[in-house]
């Protein structure tokens, strides 16, 4: 009996001393990736209050040298150019008002659920006059910059902001702003 009794207890030592601690590593895995996730929505609040203010100086420290942009903006390659951009867009609409619904993120991207409402100057393809409009923002980030950008608009939205317009940019007869 004192044999079994030993070999038992020897084995459960082992058993419980073969088992690692994982718990530390993971928790080291979690905070860093936290650490990154949560580094990228302030980036994204960064650039987001950009197109809100019309302020770059903040674009500096979020943006890569080497941003590009995929929307329709193709001129987009580069920091500065984002920049030029946002000081454009903010021209033209300064009462631009931006929500954030909702926002997820992981290590490498940022998807934020967006509401845009303000004022346009009747530029970039809309007409003068109040406009609301929703969006999907994706942000993919790189060592802590973001270095990518799509943009995805709620089709019901584009139609409405622009259904009062013609191919040419023109009212249509009987539409009203």
């Amino acid at each position: 009996m004192k044999k079994i009794f030993s070999a038992a207890f020897a084995a459960l030592v082992f058993f419980f001393s073969s088992c690692t601690d994982t718990s530390s590593t993971s928790a080291t895995m979690d905070k860093k990736e936290n650490t990154s996730v949560q580094k990228n929505l302030a980036a994204n609040d960064v650039i987001t209050k950009a197109f809100e203010t019309g302020d770059v100086k903040g674009i500096d420290s979020v943006v890569s040298d080497d941003f590009l942009d995929h929307t329709d903006h193709g001129d987009v390659k580069g920091r500065d150019s984002l920049k030029a951009m946002v000081t454009m867009v903010h021209g033209m609409m300064k009462d631009m008002k931006i929500e954030k619904v909702h926002d997820v993120a992981d290590e490498d991207y940022v998807y934020s659920w967006m509401r845009y409402s303000g004022t346009s100057d009747g530029s970039m393809g809309m007409p003068k006059g109040p406009y609301s409009m929703r969006a999907i923002e994706l942000l993919k980030f790189k060592d802590g910059k973001a270095e990518e950008h799509w943009s995805f608009m709620e089709m019901r939205d584009m139609m409405k902001n622009m259904n009062k317009m013609n191919m040419f940019g023109k009212m249509m007869p009987g539409m009203k702003r």
